[in-house]
This record gives C-alpha cells, structure tokens and sequence, in this order.
C-alpha cells in the first residue's frame, strides 16, 4: 500500500512540475469574449442589425492591398444601428497571424475606432496582442484615405510581431467598410451592396 501511495505522490508532482513546464504563451489560447458578448458592449442599450455587404471586383480589390491577400469570402457580415444607417458599426472577422486565425471584433463610430478585442486567440506565440495595453492603442484612430493607413502608429510587442501585423490589417479593413457602409457616397465611386 505504501508503494502506492508513493507512485501517487510522484505522479502529482511529475504532474505539476510538466504544467509549470508549459510555455506561457501557449496558455494564452482560448477564447476571451464571445461575439454575442462583444456585440452587446458596442451597442448597449441599443439593439444592433446585422446586415451582409457583398464584396465587389472594387472591394476585393482594396481587400488584397489592406490585407495583403484575397478575401476568402463572397460578403462579410457587420451589425449597426438604426439611425444614420452606419454611423457606428461593428465587424467580427478573423485575421492569419502566424499560421492560425485569430477572430477580432472591431467597433466603429464616426470613422474613428472606438474599441478592439480580440476574442478567440489561436496561435501558440503572440497572445499578448489580446491585453488592454496594446488595444487600447487602436482607440480613436481613423483612416488616412490617400493610403489607407492607420492615422497613427501602433506599438508592437517583442515576440508577437505577426499578430500585431493582424490586428493592425483587421482594423484597417474594418475602418474602409465602415467608410463605405456609412457614406452615402459609397467612398469613390464603389458600388455597395447592403443585403438585409
């Protein structure tokens, strides 16, 4: 009996001393706010409508040179409120960092960034992009239309480079959908088209 219960008592420690063994960043996957979540923060009290904006030849187009790659879809998805029909959106999409997706949801409001989560994280390295400190940073920044560039610089974070590279691509996508979504315009001469 006592061989037993010293085999257990070195499992356990065997057990704990692999768990503190883990890299840290690999602890850093998972899932941190569900859409539905992050949705009710952007609209609160209001109740948003999800409406689908299919992507024309114009709009892969910008796509490719903002993303550095094809969209994969045929529309993208946003929700927005009633009034002004756009004046603040919010977008859920998700963004290759290194080799995994990591899901983003960005709120927009008058052009201008009002909040960036990131809600599943996929990636064994970079999770840090999740972390207040650097989301916080997107706040109030806008698109410069001339490069569709973020109006300012964002920092990056040693080790994390490609997914700050992703974040930073997914919010400047975000703010050029959310330009032609809110203009009645329909920035430059492209054809929008809003399905209910």
């Amino acid at each position: 009996m006592s061989t037993l219960l010293v085999n257990m008592k070195q499992l356990k420690i065997a057990l704990v001393l692999s768990l503190a063994l883990l890299p840290f960043t690999a602890l850093g996957k998972g899932v941190y706010m569900t859409p539905e979540a992050f949705l009710a923060t952007a609209f609160a009290p209001e109740q948003a409508l999800i409406e689908s904006l299919w992507l024309t030849d114009e709009i892969r187009d910008s796509a490719k040179q903002i993303l550095n790659h094809a969209y994969p879809g045929l529309r993208i998805r946003y929700w927005h409120t009633s009034e002004g029909a756009g004046q603040r959106t919010a977008w859920i999409m998700n963004e290759v960092g290194k080799t995994r997706p990591i899901t983003i949801g960005i709120s927009i409001v008058n052009d201008q960034i009002e909040r960036v989560r990131i809600l599943e994280f996929r990636e064994s390295r970079g999770a840090e992009v999740r972390m207040p400190f650097f989301t916080r940073q997107f706040v109030g920044l806008e698109l410069h239309p001339e490069n569709r560039q973020l109006s300012d610089s964002i920092d990056g974070i040693t080790g994390a480079t490609l997914s700050v590279k992703a974040v930073k691509k997914a919010a400047r996508f975000a703010l050029y959908l959310h330009q032609l979504v809110a203009s009645d315009d329909s920035a430059a001469g492209e054809q929008v088209v809003v399905v209910p």
